[in-house]
């Protein structure tokens, strides 16, 4: 099992991946959606952080969204053809940011934090592959390279952090 702090550097890695894949985008690109039953790029970004805010920050420290009116948006039960009204890249990069600081309950992170964050980057990964399919298919843009970490691999086409190789 990994150590609580180098699991803090696999995160910092993986949202430093998902990053490459859309920094580089203007914002129409970023809200782009091939057809109304896929997600743009800035769904799955809000998605990412809002997942991360729910698995890490309010599970372990009971903190309130950050952003409570995206909520409901970027909740995967939420039909895709519903998720076009986007917020702004800017809204979007201050909710990543503020959901991806450093959590105030760091004693019960280190009890339960393993696992969490084990999930969650391997969820960061999960869309970031989707990110990916949209950026080089959709969009015509070349990936940038795979991150490289000890027991991080692809595992049926997605990046995995597997803690136990």
């Amino acid at each position: 099992m990994y150590e609580l702090h180098r699991l803090l550097r696999e995160y910092d890695r993986a949202r430093a991946h998902t990053d490459a894949l859309w920094k580089d985008l203007t914002a129409d690109e970023v809200t782009w959606r091939p057809n109304e039953n896929s997600s743009a790029i800035g769904w799955h970004l809000g998605h990412q952080a809002h997942v991360a805010h729910f698995m890490i920050r309010n599970l372990t420290a009971a903190e309130p969204s950050p952003d409570p009116e995206l909520d409901g948006l970027m909740d995967s039960a939420n039909p895709e053809r519903f998720r076009g009204a986007l917020p702004t890249v800017r809204r979007l990069t201050t909710f990543r940011d503020t959901v991806a600081g450093r959590v105030g309950a760091p004693d019960q992170m280190t009890i339960v934090g393993g696992h969490l964050l084990t999930a969650l980057i391997n969820h960061e990964y999960q869309h970031d592959q989707w990110i990916s399919e949209v950026r080089a298919d959709g969009l015509g843009h070349a990936l940038p390279p795979d991150p490289s970490a000890d027991g991080l691999s692809r595992v049926d086409g997605y990046l995995v952090l597997t803690p136990y190789a």
